[in-house]
């Protein structure tokens, strides 16, 4: 099996192993905020190039937690009990910040997203991550 992007940076930047059971869930969901960010970001700079005002609106669109809870609704059936756990933790979890354009239902769900893509980019299944933002995508009919 090939080594993840995460693997590949832990062994780069020499940071040790940690076991991902012991990450909160507001942990998991910082760094997936960030990966989500980034797929999109990708898909969207994929599909032509023009202005940086343009490429940014296209991805707030979708990484919003408006646009997200859409995602992990759509979801809920296509996720393993592994991942629909992970994303439950997530969504339950207490944070101390809300989204200034978002309701709570739909930031928590938001959150409870990040956290499964924080998970599935902390343990390596990055492909299983991108397939489920594909499946949403296609799905919802998502405008990239």
């Amino acid at each position: 099996m090939e080594k993840g992007i995460d693997s590949y940076i832990r062994e780069k930047f020499q940071v040790p192993d940690v076991d991902i059971k012991t990450y909160s869930p507001l942990a998991l969901a910082y760094i997936g905020d960030g990966v989500f960010d980034l797929v999109i970001r990708s898909v969207v700079v994929g599909k032509g190039n023009t202005r940086a005002n343009q490429l940014h609106q296209r991805t707030s669109q979708i990484v919003k937690a408006h646009t997200q809870a859409e995602i992990i609704e759509f979801l809920q059936d296509q996720l393993t009990q592994e991942e629909a756990d992970v994303y439950r933790r997530g969504r339950n979890a207490k944070s101390p910040t809300m989204a200034k354009n978002a309701t709570m239902a739909d930031y928590r769900k938001a959150t409870g997203l990040e956290a499964l893509v924080g998970y599935l980019y902390l343990t390596d299944r990055f492909e299983r991550l991108v397939e489920l933002i594909r499946i949403a995508a296609d799905g919802l009919g998502l405008k990239f």
